[in-house]
């Protein structure tokens, strides 16, 4: 069975050459698509002189829409059985693949979710205020989803392709997650969950979600579970 990694990357110059060496080693059979959300730091430069042989596909967007949109593109562009979200930076472990997509394998799950909240793995010590900001979205999404995830805002989702390509997303930035967990709890898709490792980064290391993504996150919370 093959997995669609879909790479959303934007001013990720210093990190994207070791994702895709990553995912490349990743021990199970990947489609790796890339897209570039009109990066400005070299990132496009670095992707058409060493990336673009290597991998299946990179799609570049003529200007910059955010990472729902960039999503978007990468799920049209599917072939795999199975698709999974690779963040362009170092916080997610592509050797990590097996464990998000076993559920689905076995015939369990139409969607995983890799959470950093759950588990034994290793965990980078970052920022305490995200860790609560965290939480307390997903405990304001299970409420309206009537879900028990533990890590709602967490990268690491995978679906089946027929899934994620039946759902019209229309979040263009970080609201991804809130939309996207919201719809598949109302498709009645059977959900799982498993522990994954996280290697947090700094603002300073190139980390870009902010405040004001957190507040909306709750406006998506609410729309995508309370309108039709």
């Amino acid at each position: 069975m093959k997995l669609s990694v879909i790479i959303p990357c934007y001013n990720e110059v210093g990190t994207i050459s070791q994702v895709i060496e990553a995912v490349k080693k990743s021990p199970v059979d990947c489609e790796i698509i890339i897209v570039d959300d009109c990066s400005t730091d070299g990132t496009r430069q670095v992707l058409e002189s060493q990336i673009e042989s290597i991998v299946d596909q990179v799609i570049y967007h003529p200007r910059n829409r955010g990472k729902g949109a960039a999503l978007r593109t990468g799920f049209a562009a599917a072939t795999g059985e199975i698709v999974i979200v690779q963040d362009a930076d170092l916080e997610y472990d592509p050797q990590e693949y097996p464990l998000m997509i076993e559920p689905i394998l076995k015939g369990k799950a139409d969607v995983v979710f890799g959470s950093r909240f759950q588990g034994g793995r290793p965990h980078r010590v970052v920022y305490f205020w995200h860790m609560v900001g965290n939480k307390f979205l997903t405990l304001l999404s299970n409420m309206l989803t009537n879900i028990n995830l533990t890590d709602m805002e967490t990268c690491y989702k995978a679906f089946r392709r027929e899934i994620i390509q039946s759902l019209r997303i229309q979040e263009n930035r970080f609201g991804f997650e809130p939309e996207i967990t919201a719809k598949v709890a109302k498709l009645n898709c059977i959900i799982y969950e498993v522990g994954i490792s996280y290697y947090g980064r700094t603002y300073k290391e190139g980390k870009k979600i902010g405040w004001k993504d957190g507040f909306w996150a709750i406006f998506c919370i609410f729309k995508y579970n309370l309108l039709p």
